[in-house]
């Protein structure tokens, strides 16, 4: 098992691939490395591909503490540096969007170019009165999720999770039942980011300053508060292409993975 230590924590990663272009997957909430399991065949002719499970999720180590998304950034910039992959793509899903986004805008040096799906950046509509009923519905059923795994229920937790708030009714039964329980190990990290005060938030005037190519993806059958959060980030970046996936939700690198690579793939030739 491959491991580095980055910033005091050990991070378990994989190589594979037979591109000579190096990609970085940023996996989301609850999820590990073994998340990118069914787009990676279709990613492997075209990229040095480096996955690995972030800080306290499955075979990472998990340190003792509050974790934060400022530590999620700092750990993918030390893991870039230390496989010496720079610059890369990098590509996040969901709360690995955000990550992507945040290093994007404080080390843009390391990234040659960026790629994010549906990252829940939701501050950026605090503002936005026709987003302000989204808001006041998936806070409530954040909240519960998190006072489930609070109390110790994270079974519970994780299929309420994926039930309210990130994929819909009835996906939970349509898990494999190996994701299934990486997302119930994984509980905990989601309490962490709950209790972090800055894991909505983006400095959109550093992503101003961002000038490489930027692909952000949005799936027609989403919930459709992350839409807003898409638009906002795509007035910001200079350089960016804003992409809907028809037939495709919140993980399309799972439920469309040929359709989804292509995308990435299509892209990152157009853009060089």
């Amino acid at each position: 098992m491959a491991t580095v230590a980055v910033n005091g924590v050990r991070l378990f990663y994989e190589l594979e691939g037979t591109g000579e272009v190096p990609l970085v997957l940023v996996h989301g909430s609850w999820d590990s490395h073994r998340d990118w399991d069914l787009v990676v065949p279709f990613l492997a002719d075209s990229f040095r591909i480096v996955r690995y499970d972030r800080r306290g999720h499955s075979a990472s180590e998990r340190v003792a503490g509050q974790g934060s998304v400022r530590d999620d950034v700092a750990d993918l910039s030390g893991l870039i540096e230390q496989l010496g992959v720079a610059p890369a793509w990098v590509l996040g899903n969901s709360f690995g969007a955000s990550i992507a986004l945040r290093l994007a805008g404080e080390r843009p040096d390391l990234l040659r170019g960026l790629i994010g799906h549906e990252p829940p950046l939701f501050s950026l509509l605090a503002d936005d009165p026709a987003s302000a009923p989204m808001l006041d519905e998936i806070g409530p059923r954040i909240a519960a999720v998190v006072e489930r795994i609070a109390a110790g229920d994270h079974a519970g937790a994780a299929e309420q999770f994926v039930e309210t708030v990130a994929l819909g009714p009835g996906m939970w039964a349509q898990l494999p039942p190996g994701l299934q329980r990486t997302l119930v190990e994984n509980a905990p990290t989601f309490l962490d980011e709950a209790n972090d005060p800055e894991q909505l938030l983006i400095d959109l005037d550093r992503l101003r300053g961002f000038g490489r190519p930027a692909l952000l993806t949005l799936g027609d059958q989403s919930p459709p508060i992350f839409a807003p959060v898409v638009v906002r980030l795509g007035k910001a970046l200079p350089r960016v292409e804003v992409t809907t996936l028809l037939g495709a939700g919140h993980v399309p690198h799972v439920t469309q993975p040929a359709a989804y690579a292509e995308c990435v793939v299509g892209f990152t030739r157009r853009s060089g």
